[in-house]
Order: C-alpha cells, then structure tokens, then sequence
C-alpha cells in the first residue's frame, strides 16, 4: 500500500513580501499574485484534503480547487513567541544571535527548547509526527500548511535537514512499507 502525500506552503500574503513573521493576532489573506499562484497550482485531483486553520492556507486550498478542505489544527505554523510580527534583520537587532539559536532549537525534533514564549523543538514536531502517524496507509493526500510544518515533515519522513520552501511550493512524498521518500520539492514561480 502507498500513501502520496503533496505538501504545499500557503501562496504568498503580505508579510511574506516584507519578509516577516506574522504577528499572532494576524491572519493575512493571500495577495493578488498569491490567489493567482494558488488558483494555477497543479495537484492531483479527489486527493483527501487537509488545510491548516489560518486564513492563508485555507484561501490556498480553496483557490487551488480544494474548498472542502478539512482543518488540521496540528498544520498551524510554529508558535513563534517573541519573533513573531518582526523580520530577521529586527531580531538580529534586537536580540543579536538568539534568533538563529531559537530557529535551530525550533528546527531540532529533540530540542526541548525554542524561541522565547513559543514552541520548543519537540513539542512542535511531536504535533507533525502525530499528523502524519493518523494519514491513511495508501490514497493521495494534499496539506495545505506553512514553512514550518513542512520543512518539520521533511526532516521527520526523510531525514531532510533543510530546505527552500517558498509560498506556494510543494513536496510530494510517498509512504510504502512504513518509509517515507522525497519524490518532488518544488518552488512555485516567483512573481
């Protein structure tokens, strides 16, 4: 039995074009070139859908022909604690080099540590790992979700330690005889 499971980061919003970190409180929509990526988005058809809560990826699966997408809480992106609403250069200025040690703990399934007042390493990929332990053993699958709950798939089916995910990109992996393999990581085109 094979599963085929096609991950794809929301299509860009506001804040993805200033190159920062929502805020909580923020459910940004998808912009102009944001619908119109999410609307020429290639997945495969009557595949199971699941989207993450947030606005962003639920405008994605809907524009991208899943409307009926069913939420996932465990699909929300990371909780970012004291870095959302910012960009790197203002963490950096902020707090020098925590940020890069925050995202590496955030990055690390075993790190019991993470950005101040957000997820740490393991809580967030305990979540991802326990999406993926309730997927259906064979069938297509299409998650709408965000950077992080990608790239936290990716470390955890395929040993991938890090990856470009930009809006609108996708990962296709499959599921045979218990282990996961990369089959496609791709970028959707920048606009």
């Amino acid at each position: 039995m094979t599963l085929t499971l096609t991950m794809v980061r929301h299509a860009p919003t506001a804040p993805n074009a200033q190159r920062r970190y929502p805020r909580p409180d923020e459910d940004a929509p998808l912009s102009e070139a944001g619908r119109a990526l999410a609307a020429g988005l290639r997945l495969p058809p009557g595949a199971a859908a699941f989207c993450s809560p947030s606005r962003r990826a639920r405008e994605t699966a809907a524009r991208a022909g899943f409307p009926g997408a069913r939420t996932a809480t465990a699909l929300a992106e990371a909780n970012l604690g004291v870095m959302a609403g910012h960009t790197w250069a203002e963490l950096e200025a902020q707090h020098g080099a925590g940020p890069r040690g925050w995202i590496e703990a955030l990055s690390d399934p075993a790190d019991a540590t993470g950005p101040p007042g957000g997820e740490t390493g393991r809580a967030f990929h305990a979540r991802i790992h326990a999406w993926l332990g309730d997927l259906p053993q064979s069938g297509e699958v299409v998650a709408f979700t965000h950077a992080g709950p990608l790239l936290a798939a990716l470390r955890l089916c395929v040993g991938l330690r890090a990856a470009e995910t930009l809006p609108g990109g996708v990962a296709v992996l499959r599921r045979a005889g218990g282990q996961w393999w990369l089959c496609e990581l791709r970028q959707a085109p920048l606009r």
